[in-house]
């Protein structure tokens, strides 16, 4: 049974700082750093990864650390173009774009259309993202190609990004156990995984364990 879907809640920037007196934002820096370490580390061994990097209740986190954020994505997505051309990385947004920066949107629109040929990882940003947003705005989105009743597979192929396979593995890492809305109606027959370490300090030995763990899952589907 190979990991096909990995899913991410990147959790633990923000305790990282605090624990060494550091800023929040530093927690963040340092976050980003990890999540391209895990990016290089799932190529050529799991084609489909999703990072959480922001939900619709960030908006309620300090003004400054939101812009921090917000600074964060669109600079890193611009910078990091070229190397997902070149390693083969498809990056795709999940979430919603109402209330998202022109800046942070422009640096979407810009790797999305750099990228789309690319077939080797397909990299899904969560930003601006909720569970409940996400099947909300499915749910207009079928009632605006004229649906009169909901199916399942009508709501399927009205969430973002239809082409992508649901998640095999959903992980939370910083130690909370909740989903936090992460892709719910995506993670029905998910396995779940909740590791201590924060999301800072993760590298790729961490890809090998998540792998082993995941193999090591028993997945029937509702059968025996």
């Amino acid at each position: 049974m190979e990991l096909q879907h990995l899913a991410i809640i990147m959790d633990g920037n923000g305790r990282w700082a605090e624990k060494r007196g550091l800023p929040r934002s530093a927690g963040h820096l340092e976050g980003g750093k990890a999540a391209f370490r895990i990016i290089k580390a799932c190529l050529g061994r799991i084609p489909y990864l999703t990072l959480f990097c922001f939900s619709t209740e960030n908006w309620k986190r300090p003004q400054s650390e939101v812009d921090y954020l917000m600074g964060l994505f669109s600079d890193r997505l611009i910078a990091e173009i070229p190397m997902a051309i070149k390693e083969g990385i498809r990056i795709l947004h999940l979430g919603s774009r109402n209330n998202l920066p022109a800046s942070v949107l422009n640096a979407i629109d810009e790797a999305e259309k750099c990228t789309l040929s690319c077939n080797r990882l397909t990299l899904q940003l969560a930003i601006n993202y909720g569970g409940h947003d996400e099947i909300t705005r499915a749910a207009n989105k079928a009632l605006e190609k004229g649906c009169k009743r909901f199916s399942e597979e009508e709501i399927l192929s009205s969430l973002d990004n239809p082409e992508v396979p649901a998640p095999d593995f959903i992980i939370r890492t910083g130690g909370e156990k909740r989903l936090s809305g992460f892709m719910l109606y995506q993670s029905s027959y998910a396995e779940i995984g909740f590791y201590d370490k924060l999301w800072p300090d993760w590298n790729s030995h961490d890809i090998d364990d998540i792998i082993r763990d995941y193999r090591s899952r028993e997945r029937r589907f509702g059968g025996i």
